[in-house]
């Protein structure tokens, strides 16, 4: 191994064994759920708009977004303000958190996964009215779901600083 990669894994290696507070990790896990849901909405809406510039004459894209909508709050009550309580509750649990367990092992690679599939079917999609609709309300019902469901991380106050906190 030369050197330059044997020092990037050292420092790889210090940074998934440092500990930090729980709090930090819940931080960690609202901040990459706010960031899905941007990154989700923001690209419903590029898929959108390239609907509507292949047939701006049809009122689809109106369609896809209220459905985008309706499931989204669907799935933020009953599926993902679920499975952040969980999270939540879990990362609470841990007994000397490391800097990567904010979410399970398994979620990353859920996530890995759900990346690359929505980058496949988007490229998919292009120029395919009614393709790029249902990857639109796709992609808007989970960043709805993940923007709705994320009261939970203010109702447990994980964005206020506790001085029980400091002591983690």
């Amino acid at each position: 191994m030369c050197p330059r990669t044997k020092g990037l894994y050292l420092t790889l290696q210090k940074l998934l064994q440092m500990k930090i507070t729980s709090h930090t990790l819940k931080i960690l896990a609202a901040l990459l759920w706010y960031l899905g849901g941007i990154i989700l909405g923001s690209k419903g809406g590029r898929l959108l708009i390239e609907a509507d510039i292949l047939k701006p004459e049809q009122n689809w894209v109106w369609g896809a977004i209220v459905s985008g909508l309706l499931i989204g709050g669907l799935k933020a009550k009953y599926l993902f303000s679920v499975s952040c309580k969980k999270n939540l509750a879990r990362i609470d649990l841990l007994d000397k958190p490391k800097i990567w367990q904010f979410f399970r092992p398994g979620f990353f690679l859920f996530l890995a996964i759900m990346i690359v599939a929505g980058v496949i079917l988007s490229r998919m999609a292009h120029n395919n009215y009614i393709f790029l609709l249902n990857v639109a309300i796709l992609d808007i019902s989970i960043a709805t779901a993940l923007i709705g469901s994320s009261y939970i991380f203010w109702k447990q106050k994980v964005f206020s600083r506790r001085l029980s906190d400091t002591t983690d």
